[in-house]
C-alpha cells in the first residue's frame, strides 16, 4: 500500500470521527441507515473478473470507449509513470500505451468521448491536489489508442501527442478526483474531493492547446447521502448525457436529468440515489458502459475486481 494510499484512509478515519462526533446524528445521515435513499433501480452488483495486468496497482479512474466494443480504459495514481491501460470488461489484458506529452503526478480519473465528426479521445484528469500546493490543475485530452493495431513487439506503445488544458478554480485551490465529459455539449466538469462539507462542481469548456490557463466556473455543490458527504473519488456521465454516477470509497450515487430540462446542469439539483458498487477495497473508479444499461467499478489494488451493476429493465 502506497504512503499515499495510508495518507487517505487515514485521513479518512480521522476526519469521519470528527464529523460524527459533532454531528449526533451522523448514523441517521449515513447512505446506509436511511432506506428512503434505497432506491432499487440497478441490480446486485457481480463480480466478473479481476484486472489481468499486474501494472494496474492503484486503479484511479475507469472509462469505457465510445467507439472500441468492450474496451475500458484505466490509469494508476499518482507515483506511476504516464501510462494507460486497455482492458475488456472482464480485465483481460489488452494492451499498455504511454502517454506522449504528459506526466503523471497525481492522475485521479479518466473519461471518453466523441466530437462533432465522431473523432473518439480519451482525457485523463491531472486534479489531485492533496496539500493544495499546485494553483493549476491539469486535463490531458489524447486521440484514442486503437487497440487491434500492431505493436510490433514493444511492451509498451506510444499515444499520439497529448493536448492540454491548463485551469484554475475561480475561488481558491481544492483537491479533486472526479472528472466528467459530457457527450452532448463537450464540457469538462471536475468535481473537488472534500471532508467538510458538499462537493464543489465546477465546468471547464474544451479549450485545449490555449496559451492560459482557463477559469473554472462554479455550477453548484452536491451533497450525497453519506458522511462525510462531498468525499467523491470517481465518476462518469452516461453516454446519452441523461445520468451521473459519483463514488466515493464505499458506495455509488446516480443523478437522472428529468425530463425537459433546459440544461444538463439541471441534474446536479437533482436528489443522488444510492447504488451499491460491490466489495471494492478503495473505490475511485466507476464508468457507465458503452450502452449505458450497467456501470463498471473497480478499486486500487493489484489484480483489482472489476464490477457489473445492471439497470432493473
Amino acid at each position: 500500500m502506497s504512503r499515499k494510499t495510508i495518507a487517505k484512509i487515514s485521513g479518512f478515519v480521522i476526519c469521519f470521527a470528527c464529523v460524527c462526533a459533532n454531528f449526533a446524528g451522523c448514523s441517521q445521515a449515513s447512505s446506509r441507515s436511511n432506506p428512503e435513499t434505497e432506491i432499487r433501480s440497478y441490480q446486485k452488483p457481480k463480480s466478473v473478473g479481476r484486472f489481468e495486468n499486474r501494472e494496474i496497482t492503484e486503479s484511479s479512474g475507469i472509462a469505457a470507449s465510445p467507439c472500441q466494443s468492450e474496451v475500458y480504459w484505466t490509469h494508476n495514481d499518482s507515483g506511476d509513470g504516464p501510462f494507460i491501460f486497455a482492458a475488456d470488461r472482464k480485465g483481460k489484458d489488452l494492451g499498455t500505451w504511454r502517454v506522449t506529452g504528459a506526466r503523471n503526478t497525481d492522475w485521479e480519473d479518466i473519461a471518453a468521448g466523441k466530437d462533432a465528426i465522431g473523432r473518439c479521445f480519451l482525457y485523463i484528469g491531472e486534479i489531485g491536489n492533496n496539500e493544495l500546493e499546485r494553483a493549476e490543475g491539469i486535463i490531458y485530452r489524447i486521440p484514442e489508442p486503437n487497440i487491434s493495431v500492431p505493436t510490433n513487439g514493444r511492451a509498451v506503445s506510444d499515444t499520439e501527442p497529448a493536448s492540454l488544458l491548463r485551469f484554475r478554480y475561480p475561488d481558491k485551490r481544492h483537491n479533486a478526483e472526479t472528472l466528467l465529459s459530457d457527450p452532448k455539449t463537450g464540457s469538462i466538469y471536475v468535481l473537488t474531493k472534500r471532508f467538510d462539507g458538499p462537493a464543489g462542481i465546477y465546468r471547464l469548456q474544451p479549450d485545449f492547446g490555449a496559451p492560459v490557463a482557463a477559469v473554472a466556473e462554479k455550477v453548484g455543490e452536491i451533497a450525497v447521502p453519506s458522511v462525510p458527504n462531498g468525499l467523491l473519488t470517481g465518476g462518469s456521465i452516461s453516454p446519452d448525457g441523461n445520468r451521473v454516477i459519483l463514488c466515493d470509497y464505499t458506495a455509488g450515487y446516480e443523478l437522472v436529468l428529468p425530463q425537459g430540462a433546459a440544461t444538463f446542469d439541471e441534474i446536479w439539483k437533482q436528489r443522488p440515489v444510492v447504488v451499491d458498487l460491490g466489495e471494492r477495497k478503495q473505490g475511485e473508479a466507476v464508468t457507465y458502459t458503452t450502452d449505458g444499461r450497467s456501470m463498471i467499478a473497480t478499486s486500487e489494488g493489484k489484480n483489482a475486481v472489476l464490477y457489473e451493476v445492471d439497470r432493473v429493465q
